[in-house]
C-alpha cells in the first residue's frame, strides 16, 4: 500500500470521521491522520450495524434467504435477488423460463438506473450541491420505483425474484408503462449531464482527484464502474453472458484516469446502456414463452421448498456496484451449509486510504461517495 513522506518537524493530528448517517453514507467511520489538512494515513473502520446476514442464511431453507438479500444493497434489491436465484439455479440444476429471464433483465437493468441516479445525486451532495442534483435524481427514481411497486408489491425491499424465474408475472399495463418510462429516460439523462459533466464546479473537485491506478485496481480485485473508470474492459455480464445477455447490443464504458470524474461520467454511460437493453428487452418479451404455473400466477419452475444435491457453487453477477457473488455448499438438506456473500461495497472499499493520501478532508468525502457503498452490503 502506498504511502507519504511526512516531514520530521510535522505535528499529526488524528480526525474521526463520523460515525454518522448523513456524511459517510451510513454508520461508518474514517480515521485520517492529518498533516494541516492533508490526509497522511486513512483507516475505514467497519462493523457498527453487522446483521449477520450469512450465519442467519444457513439456518433457513434457500427460499427464506430472499427477503435477507433485499437488506445487503437496499437499493438493488432486484439484483441481489437475482445474484442468488443464479446460485441456486447452478446449485440445483434448475433453468429459468424463458420469460422469467427476459423479467429479470429488465428488473436488472431498471435497478441499474435507480443505483447510477442516487449515488450521483448523492455524489453532488457530496461536494456541496444541496438539493437540485439529488432532487432530479430521486424524480426519476421514484417513476422505476412505481414499477417496481406494481410488480412486487414494495418500492425496495421487493423479494420478486425466484429460482426459475420470478414470484409472479408482472401485472396488465405493466410493460407499456416501463417503455413510457424508459423512452423517456435519455431526454432526463441529457439534462442531468448538461447540469453536470461541464459544470467548472464540479470538475475542479473531481479531476485528477481520488485516482485509482489501473494495476492497483486489478490486483485489489476491484470491479464494476470502479474498475471499469480505470480503463478496464471487464463487465460480468459480457464474460460470463449470464442470462439472457447475449441476446442484446450493448456498449462496456469505460474512463481513462481512474479518478473521481471518470467514475461519475462512468455511471452516466452506463445508464445510457442500459437504457438500450432495456428498450431491447421490452420489446422482445412478448415473443417469449411464458411458464405458468397450475395457479396461473408464478412462472418460476422452482419449488418453494426443495433440496439440491451435495456440492458447492459459486453465482455471480454485474451488480451496480460490481461483481455480487454467494457462494453456497450443499450437504443434500434444504439449507445451505455455507452460504457466503461476496459484497461489492466491501471489495471496492478496501483501497480508500490509497485513494486519499495527499488529498484535502474535503476530498475523502467526495471520494468516498464516488465508491457508491451500502453499508448494509459492507457489514453483512
Amino acid at each position: 500500500m502506498s504511502r507519504i513522506t511526512i516531514p520530521e518537524e510535522s505535528e499529526l493530528l488524528e480526525l474521526n470521521l463520523g460515525p454518522q448517517h448523513p456524511s459517510t453514507h451510513g454508520v461508518f467511520r474514517m480515521i485520517a491522520t492529518l498533516d494541516g489538512e492533508t490526509i497522511v494515513k486513512l483507516k475505514p473502520v467497519l462493523g457498527y450495524m453487522h446483521r449477520n446476514h450469512e450465519k442467519i442464511a444457513e439456518e433457513m431453507s434457500y427460499i427464506a434467504s430472499f427477503p435477507y438479500t433485499d437488506r445487503l444493497d437496499y437499493l438493488c434489491s432486484m439484483s441481489n435477488n437475482l445474484g442468488l436465484a443464479i446460485a441456486i439455479e447452478q446449485l440445483a440444476g434448475l433453468e429459468a423460463s424463458e420469460r422469467g429471464e427476459y423479467i429479470r433483465v429488465i428488473m436488472a437493468e431498471l435497478t441499474r438506473l435507480v443505483n447510477h441516479t442516487a449515488v450521483t445525486g448523492f455524489l453532488l451532495n457530496d461536494m456541496g450541491a444541496f438539493g437540485t442534483p439529488l432532487l432530479y435524481a430521486f424524480r426519476e427514481r421514484e417513476k422505476i420505483l412505481d414499477l417496481f411497486e406494481a410488480a412486487s408489491g414494495s418500492r425496495m425491499m421487493c423479494n420478486y425474484i425466484r429460482p426459475g424465474g420470478v414470484r409472479a408475472d408482472l401485472p396488465e399495463g405493466w410493460l407499456d408503462q416501463a417503455k413510457a418510462i424508459v423512452k423517456a429516460f435519455p431526454k432526463f439523462l441529457d439534462e442531468f449531464e448538461g447540469l453536470l459533466s461541464e459544470n467548472e464546479i464540479i470538475r475542479q473537485r473531481t479531476l485528477n482527484v481520488g485516482v485509482l491506478p489501473q494495476e492497483l485496481a486489478i490486483n485489489a480485485s476491484i470491479t464494476g464502474p470502479m474498475l471499469r473508470a480505470t480503463g478496464v474492459d471487464y463487465d460480468i455480464r459480457k464474460v460470463d453472458n449470464y442470462s439472457i445477455y447475449d441476446r442484446f447490443k450493448y456498449r462496456v464504458p469505460m474512463g481513462q484516469v481512474g479518478d473521481v470524474y471518470d467514475r461519475y461520467y462512468v455511471r452516466i454511460l452506463e445508464m445510457r446502456e442500459s437504457v438500450s437493453i432495456l428498450q431491447q428487452a421490452l420489446d422482445d418479451i412478448n415473443d417469449a414463452s411464458p411458464y405458468i404455473s397450475p395457479k396461473g400466477k408464478a412462472i418460476a419452475k422452482a419449488p418453494r421448498t426443495f433440496k439440491p444435491p451435495k456440492g458447492e457453487t459459486y453465482g455471480r453477477i454485474e451488480s451496480p456496484k460490481g461483481e455480487l457473488g454467494y457462494h453456497l455448499v450443499s450437504d443434500g438438506s434444504n439449507k445451505p451449509y455455507k452460504y457466503h456473500v461476496r459484497a461489492p461495497s466491501f471489495i471496492n472499499l478496501t483501497i480508500l486510504e490509497d485513494m486519499c493520501l495527499g488529498h484535502k478532508v474535503a476530498d475523502a468525502i467526495v471520494i468516498l461517495g464516488s465508491v457508491d457503498i451500502v453499508l448494509g452490503e459492507v457489514d453483512r
